[in-house]
């Protein structure tokens, strides 16, 4: 059991990198929609495809034609800390009793 603990542990740390990359991605997606970026930057197209994907579906949820602002990020950040604070917390509480 103890080889499971540590795999369990690693895959949770590996998922806590990618969820702290997802919400630094969503947060200066959120920063540079204040400024009219050019969309043919390098950078800002890779912003666009790894942060839509997540954003999409908030969209769906709450469009922000209806308020005229666009507060799916806010929702994706909610999100995203939220899997932070349970799945990851509780991967790591397995992991800690699998060893």
């Amino acid at each position: 059991m103890f080889a499971v603990g540590n795999l369990v542990y690693a895959l949770a740390t590996i998922l806590d990198y990618v969820l702290i990359a997802a919400n630094w991605l969503v947060i200066i997606r959120a920063l540079i929609s204040w400024v009219n970026p050019d969309p043919y930057n390098m950078i800002v197209q890779f912003l666009y495809k790894t942060t839509e994907p997540i954003l999409a579906p908030f969209r769906r949820l709450v469009p922000s034609y209806s308020i005229g602002l666009d507060i799916s990020p806010i929702f994706a950040l909610i999100a995203i800390w939220f899997l932070r604070l349970f799945v990851i917390r509780t991967l790591f509480g397995i992991a800690m009793r699998l060893s």
